[in-house]
């Protein structure tokens, strides 16, 4: 029987639209069912949560198809590719590190089997003590064979700066290893989930979704970037999930949510303690400045960096210097800046510009005294900079030789050879508030009642640590200088400096 084009297309149709139909019924079904779940949620916690900080919330985008308004995707659907970034020790995130031992410890912590988990991972460790997942990795086998634990995260940019994240995840395993080798939280023992977020924003957000619907975390530590960390506060704050970010600087974060808070001072605090010095005890009075025009850390900085040069007395040329520029040339910034009448140059770039900033101080061949602002504290100024980089002077948070006989000072050297970068004891810092916030069996809402109260204080690797209203830690600038010496293998190091 011939069929006509007409009729042909007639049929097609016929088809397109009997599929289209039970898709959006089993679509809209999921949806209210999640409404459904949701609305159980809010009323069984709306007399629990406290009224927040006032903040943005993110909007859910909707495709359109035909006239039809699809809801977003299940999240099982979405999460699968977060979650091979996740791991409690079924997976290894840092390959850096990898090896035989650890990769068997892997494999059988996924099958269950921890105490072979166990025997593994502190092989691993034999032959490389430094490595902070291993160590993560063999306590959460030794909690989850004790089966009595609380559960908590840790988001760090592996594939965005793999030794930042190291510095950070430094400090949380060190933290874990105290609680789960003798001082247990209330009995319990800490497990640690590992994400990797890369630094960036939109793989973040994921993760941020990630933790906060699952139940048996109660708090996160992170994350690095002040542009990641100012995105997903947001999530955080809507699903009740208290983040201690120990890196993220920016002023924009303060007094962003109830549940975020940080161990590191805003960035006004160490600009400040950087111009003082270099406008006073340098005497550089014309200061060019190098900047990432896309970090929020990097504009923070440069912003009260360069008010309180003024407030000094001091004088900012008018160089321009973007790490991001596509047409950034180090050889022509240092040009300019000198004949723009610049005596002193501050480098202020995102983790992921260090390079450029390395680019800047071989191309600067001691002309011009340089300033760096937080982010520089980093192994490769020291290895790549070498000379060059000798009389670089940056403003941190903390510095190894403030605290060298404290407790944790001690328990570091035993696991890192050394007390490590503010990173590192910031870290530390942010898990044991954490941990001690829960340390009276609390959940989510009663560690953010008990991290916003007044009272709260700990005294942790960079001193007491506690909370103003806005989220922020009490604390100033240190001074620290690139000069010749033995502790980091390079031949520099960051020796600390009176401001």
């Amino acid at each position: 029987m011939h069929t006509s084009p007409k009729q042909a297309i007639l049929a097609s149709s016929f088809v397109i639209f009997s599929l289209i139909g039970p898709l959006i019924f089993w679509l809209s079904n999921y949806e209210n069912q999640s409404t459904l779940k949701g609305t159980r949620l809010q009323a069984s916690t709306a007399l629990q949560v406290p009224k927040p900080r006032p903040t943005g919330q993110p909007q859910v985008n909707q495709s359109n198809f035909l006239g039809f308004s699809f809801p977003k995707l299940p999240s099982f659907i979405q999460n699968d590719s977060i979650d091979k970034r996740v791991s409690l020790g079924e997976r290894v995130l840092v390959t850096v590190d990898d090896s035989p031992e650890k990769e068997t410890g892997v494999e059988n912590f996924k099958a269950g089997q921890f105490e072979a988990a166990i025997a593994q991972f502190s092989s691993a460790l034999k032959a490389n003590r430094n490595d902070p997942e291993a160590w993560i990795y063999l306590n959460n086998a030794k909690a989850a064979e004790n089966g009595n634990f609380i559960k908590i995260a840790v988001s760090v940019p592996i594939g965005g700066n793999v030794n930042v994240a190291k510095e950070i995840l430094r400090g949380v395993a060190q933290y874990q290893h105290e609680v789960n080798n003798g001082k247990y939280l209330d009995g319990k023992l800490l497990k640690v989930e590992i994400a990797n977020d890369d630094n960036n924003v939109d793989t973040a957000k994921k993760i941020a979704r990630k933790f906060s619907e699952d139940p048996a975390i109660l708090a996160v530590v992170g994350h690095n970037s002040s542009d990641v960390s100012i995105s997903v506060a947001p999530i955080y704050q809507k699903s009740g999930l208290v983040m201690v970010s120990p890196t993220s600087v920016s002023r924009n974060l303060s007094g962003i949510g109830s549940y975020i808070f940080r161990t590191v001072p805003s960035s006004r605090k160490v600009a400040d303690t950087l111009a003082k010095h270099a406008v006073k005890s340098a005497r550089k009075n014309r200061i060019a400045l190098c900047t990432d025009s896309k970090a929020q850390a990097s504009i923070s900085f440069k912003d009260d960096f360069t008010e309180a040069v003024y407030a000094e007395d001091g004088q900012i040329t008018r160089t321009a210097c973007d790490f991001s520029a596509p047409d950034f040339n180090p050889s022509e910034v240092i040009a300019k800046a000198i004949s723009d009448g610049a005596n002193g140059l501050l480098l202020s770039p995102s983790v992921e510009k260090i390079n450029q900033s390395i680019e800047i101080i071989r191309s600067n061949k001691g002309r011009l005294m340089l300033f760096g602002n937080h982010s520089m504290y980093s192994f490769d100024i020291l290895q790549q900079g070498q000379n060059e980089a000798n009389g670089l002077v940056l403003s941190v948070f903390w510095h190894a030789s403030e605290n060298s006989s404290s407790p944790y000072a001690t328990v570091a050297q035993k696991l890192w050879g050394g007390a490590g970068s503010w990173r590192t004891a910031m870290a530390y810092d942010a898990a044991k508030a954490i941990g001690l916030g829960l340390s009276a069996g609390a959940g989510r809402v009663q560690l953010q009642k008990a991290l916003s109260s007044p009272n709260f204080t700990i005294n942790g690797a960079t001193g007491p640590v506690r909370f103003l209203p806005s989220g922020d830690r009490q604390g100033s600038g240190r001074l620290v200088k690139v000069l010749p010496g033995k502790a980091s293998g390079t031949g520099y190091d960051f020796i600390s400096l009176k401001p």
